[in-house]
């Protein structure tokens, strides 16, 4: 299917006042005007007000994002807002041009811009982790602990542990958990089934 190239009148409205800005928004393009030809023809149009830094086709939505080097380059493409549009079929569509707000351009070509890796000493914290410094070599680790347990904690878990010492009240059966410790003033703790 050819596609027809579109015809260009003259612009039907001015600018209105606004803040100047380097990036301007077409919306409600119809999808006939994403082809390839098309687009070309729409940004040689464009091309006329100034030298464009970025020409962003969005088909999904309809639009196509322009950003300028100059603000004023911007202003005077303005002036092609509500541009009748007529083609060889029976397609017509009014050219809508928004501003958007300004877009920086020193950001976009900076490396500040970009996301740095860690310093070297926690960059093993990142995962995948980054590739080791040149002469790494990984070193012996110790080897576990040999005592399994320290004495404070075996204290602690003996003072815990069952008393067997079973203890029968009218026909009940009580396990000591906890005995009470007569000389600190312990608390003594005890299950009944």
């Amino acid at each position: 299917m050819p596609v027809p190239d579109p015809i260009i009148s003259t612009p039907s409205s001015t600018t209105s006042e606004a803040p100047p800005t380097n990036t301007l928004v077409l919306t409600s393009l119809p999808p006939i005007f994403f082809h390839e030809q098309v687009q070309d023809a729409l940004r040689a149009q464009f091309e006329t007000f100034g030298a464009i830094h970025t020409w962003a086709p969005l088909s999904g939505l309809g639009r196509v994002i322009v950003v300028y080097y100059q603000d004023s380059s911007a202003e005077e493409a303005k002036s092609l807002d509500e541009l009748p549009i007529a083609s060889e079929s029976t397609l017509h569509t009014t050219l809508r041009v928004f501003r958007a707000l300004p877009t920086p351009l020193h950001t976009l070509s900076s490396e500040a811009s970009h996301l740095a890796p860690p310093a070297l000493e926690k960059n093993f914290l990142i995962s995948p982790p980054g590739s080791p410094p040149v002469g790494w070599e990984p070193i012996r680790e110790d080897p576990p602990n040999s005592t399994p347990l320290a004495a404070d904690l075996v204290a602690a878990l003996e003072r815990l542990q069952i008393n067997h010492a079973v203890r029968f009240e009218h026909g009940q059966t009580r396990a000591q958990l906890i005995n009470a410790d007569e000389v600190n003033g312990g608390v003594g703790v005890w299950v009944e089934d």
